[in-house]
């Protein structure tokens, strides 16, 4: 579920704008502070909320939804319908989105789910501090590096 717009936090994007960023996030709090992260970093205009995996992989997969693949996805793990990791499993298995970094964006610290996101080819794996501060930072500097620093081989 898309938080709320009512702190003009998020705004959906027109269809015909390119997301950069894929948040899939199921967690309303945890959502509404990622987005409010990414628009004091100045994304929220290239940023696509989903709140499951059934949504997103429709999203990726289906050309007539999306008109072209974002360039960082951030994925929580424990979602609803489909869970993070099946989603993860199907972005790094087709060669259309096996590219895309995929920072998993996690409040567990369970050894079987940071194992099992590196075989199935996460390229970060980042714990979600409580604190609201923090995890602002921590999002805006992941953000910032997928997009800005990482070096992508040309297509």
């Amino acid at each position: 579920m898309k938080p709320q717009n009512t702190s003009h936090v998020w705004a959906p994007r027109p269809s015909t704008d390119v997301a950069e960023i894929l948040l899939i996030e199921d967690n309303p709090l945890d959502a509404e502070l990622t987005l409010e992260a990414l628009r004091k970093a100045g994304y929220s205009d290239n940023v696509e909320h989903v709140s499951d995996g059934e949504e997103a992989l429709g999203m990726i997969f289906e050309p007539k939804n999306s008109p072209s693949l974002p360039k960082v996805i951030l994925l929580d793990l424990n979602l609803g319908k489909m869970g993070g990791l099946h989603v993860l499993r199907r972005l790094k298995s087709d060669e259309r989105t096996k590219s895309i970094p995929v920072v998993v964006l996690s409040g567990s610290k369970l050894a079987i789910e940071v194992i099992e996101s590196y075989k199935l080819g996460v390229n970060s794996y980042v714990m979600k501090p409580s604190d609201g501060k923090k995890f602002g930072e921590l999002v805006r500097g992941v953000v910032h590096y997928w997009l800005t620093i990482n070096e992508v081989p040309a297509l």
